[in-house]
This record gives structure tokens, sequence and C-alpha cells, in this order.
């Protein structure tokens, strides 16, 4: 399981679309996941205080594009990349998350 942080209005164009880029997609050519014991540390990096907030839970067996874990040198750990738009059917669980940036 891999997750990404989505805003409930991108999820929700996502969802009318019927897959999910995220902006990093066009500027990176990934979109950025993480393992379920690198969430909280994301969270607190680039979302604190942030509201809108989906953690979208993600089967990688489901995946129909690419994923590779590559190094973060900023905090010298592994992520999750899906090279590719996210289709809807890898998503299996959609948690709302709190403004204290838990799940």
């Amino acid at each position: 399981m891999i997750y990404h942080v989505v805003s409930i209005e991108d999820w929700r164009k996502a969802q009318l679309q019927g897959f999910y880029e995220a902006a990093s997609l066009a500027a990176e050519g990934f979109i950025h996941c993480s393992k379920a014991e690198q969430v909280k540390g994301v969270l607190e990096r680039y979302y604190a205080g942030q509201t809108g907030l989906l953690l979208l839970h993600i089967d990688e067996a489901k995946l129909t594009a690419a994923l590779t874990y590559e190094l973060a040198l900023s905090v010298n750990e592994a992520f999750p990349h899906i090279y590719g738009p996210l289709n809807l059917a890898a998503v299996i669980h959609v948690d709302e998350l709190s403004t204290n940036t838990g799940f």
C-alpha cells in the first residue's frame, strides 16, 4: 500500500475525468507518494496547517502506470513515485485528513 495527499477539489476533478494527474506529473514526470511510515513526515513538511485534504490509499498491484522507489536526498529515504496518471481503480480507500495532519 502506498499513499498520496490530494486536495478535495483535485480529487473531485479526477473522479470526473476518470483518472488523477498531480501537478508534479507535468512538472517532474511522476506523482509523489509515500509509504505508511512516511505519511506523517510528508504532512508535517509540506501540508502543515492546510485544510481540505484527502489521503488516497493506493494498491500498488492495481496501478496501470509504472511505480518506482527513488531516494529523496533531503530526508535520505526512498519514496514511491508513479510515472503516469493514477487509475482510479488503484485507489481502494480515501481518508479525509484533519487539520492537525493526522489520519
